[in-house]
């Protein structure tokens, strides 16, 4: 399979990149900026990508790159923090600009060749540095400049190593895509024959040639993640499947039911049902810290699953819908395993003397990947379209240390939420819209009478494929009917509010 490898070197926007080159229908693969030559040349690239990052090339302790990267034979293309790191490794100098450059800047391309092929002369780039590259060596030429920014774009001269101080990979560059596709198949010379088609073919077989005639046991959750992944294991290997529904008592209102009866009317697969509820709230009673508590749902599942495997013969598989952005954001950044974003219940949580052989048919794929990879499973739009539910449940949904009672509070606040959103056609153009439990009390009046009752915050944002999102303006109208059926209809709450951030800086979900 073709590749293009992106060294990440810290930046916010290292799975965009990774996303630009697939949508050039090239697989895409992020990897830590300490990668060494010899990891990178195992993957067999066919070039490699470094990503812009937030130190200074000449600082001490920023992130470096093994310079034998350059001479694997295959191009390399910087971006912003990578083209100075490129430079710099070339010979040239890189300081402090006199003028920062953040924001929209005009390019004057000066010689296209194949990487502005396509290209007007003059074009709308985004920048966000504070240093560039201050001289050149004889054998790095400029390919492009912007009024503030005189090597703006360069390669070195007779090898395909290139350098750009804009950033390609935002919307904000509006033919950074065309750049990143001259790149992945001109210079790199890839075929562009990722689909979601190809793959769903390689893993049918991937994963028969994996199994064989061994069994696999799969949690189902109603989620995209493992419904899409049921269906691609199921149409490998039939019914050597039995998916496992559990029910750990962070679930949304009427969620346990409607799976059950959503997947007994559409999957051809033994699905079983195990409430442990009990289990878990007793495992969480009085765990405040968001990542303690992924860990011990995740350990929970996992048991949960080593308990219900006895009575599946012959399963040595655990299968899950793990999917590129729970692997990107459990990585450790620059190779620190403390400095990562967050854990994934279905990544950083298995416990190490797990029973089973891991099975993550869709660890390669972002969600609207996942999402077309189910439309051609044949999967209802009401799984396809289903708004992502992180794994761990309503326990990152609610801040602090979760009760029944609590829990009862979220899940109707959220149900009254969801189902104004749907009444007002949104629920399919948003890309999660869903109520946060805040443990604090504060000040109310309801007839008359002084309250003092909890918060909830309703979070609604807009997205593509999770990995950046802005909050999304909805209707006045209907924030107004939400907060007023929550206040009148969900006792234990006198206040209801609006987060109003985009990812980044926050994440998605609060916890």
């Amino acid at each position: 399979m073709e590749t293009i490898v992106v060294l990440d070197f810290g930046s916010q926007y290292s799975q965009l990149i990774a996303r630009r080159i697939r949508e050039s229908h090239v697989y895409s693969r992020v990897v830590p900026c300490n990668s060494t030559a010899a990891e990178i040349a195992a993957m067999a690239p066919k070039g490699v990508i470094l990503s812009g990052g937030p130190a200074s090339v000449y600082e001490e302790g920023a992130p470096q790159l093994d310079k034998a990267i350059l001479d694997l034979g295959v191009p390399v293309l910087g971006i912003c923090y990578g083209m100075q790191l490129l430079v710099k490794n070339l010979g040239g100098t890189v300081a402090p600009a006199p003028s920062r450059e953040f924001g929209r800047a005009t390019l004057t391309i000066r010689k296209p060749g194949e990487l502005f092929a396509g290209l007007a002369s003059v074009q709308t780039v985004w920048m966000s540095h504070g240093d560039k590259v201050t001289m050149e060596t004889e054998d790095i030429e400029t390919l492009a400049t912007t009024p503030n920014c005189e090597y703006a774009a360069c390669q070195l001269r007779g090898r395909p190593l290139y350098g750009i101080q804009f950033h390609p990979e935002v919307v904000h560059t509006p033919n950074g895509t065309q750049l990143i596709r001259n790149f992945c198949l001109r210079i790199c010379g890839c075929q562009g024959d990722w689909t979601m088609e190809s793959f769903i073919e390689s893993s049918t077989r991937r994963i028969r040639e994996t199994v064989g005639n061994e069994r696999v046991i799969l949690g189902l959750s109603g989620g995209v993640d493992s419904s899409v992944a049921a269906a691609l294991i199921h149409r490998a290997i039939g019914r050597q499947l039995t998916c496992i529904f559990v029910n750990n008592g962070l679930l949304r209102k009427n969620e346990a039911e409607g799976v059950q009866q959503l997947f007994g009317r559409n999957f051809d697969m033994d699905l079983r049902y195990i409430d442990a509820s009990d289990r878990f709230l007793a495992k969480l009673a009085g765990v405040e810290e968001p990542e303690a508590k992924r860990h011990i749902i995740g350990k929970e599942f996992i048991e949960v699953f080593a308990d219900a495997a006895r009575s599946v013969d012959g399963a040595t598989f655990l299968a899950q819908g793990t999917t590129y952005p729970d692997v990107i954001e459990s990585m450790p950044i620059n190779g620190n395993p403390a400095a990562m974003i967050k854990s994934h219940h279905n990544v950083g949580g298995l416990p190490k003397d797990l029973k089973f052989k891991l099975l993550e048919p869709l660890n390669q794929l972002f969600k609207d990947e996942v999402r077309e990879v189910g439309r051609q499973l044949g999967l209802p739009d009401e799984v396809i379209l289903r708004q992502p539910f992180p794994g761990p449940g309503l326990g990152v949904r609610h801040l602090g240390a979760v009760s029944r009672e609590t829990l009862d509070i979220l899940r109707e606040a959220d149900a009254v939420f969801v189902e104004e959103v749907k009444k007002a056609g949104l629920y399919y153009k948003l890309w999660q819209a869903f109520c946060i439990f805040l443990p604090v009390k504060t000040v109310g009046v309801m007839g008359d009478q002084r309250t003092y009752e909890y918060v909830v915050a309703l979070r609604a944002v807009e997205s593509q494929d999770g990995m950046t999102a802005d909050w999304a303006t909805l209707p006045d109208a209907l924030l107004r009917t939400v907060a007023n059926r929550i206040i009148n209809e969900v006792r234990g709450v006198n206040r209801v509010v609006l987060d109003i951030t985009s990812k980044p800086p926050s994440t998605i979900e609060w916890e």
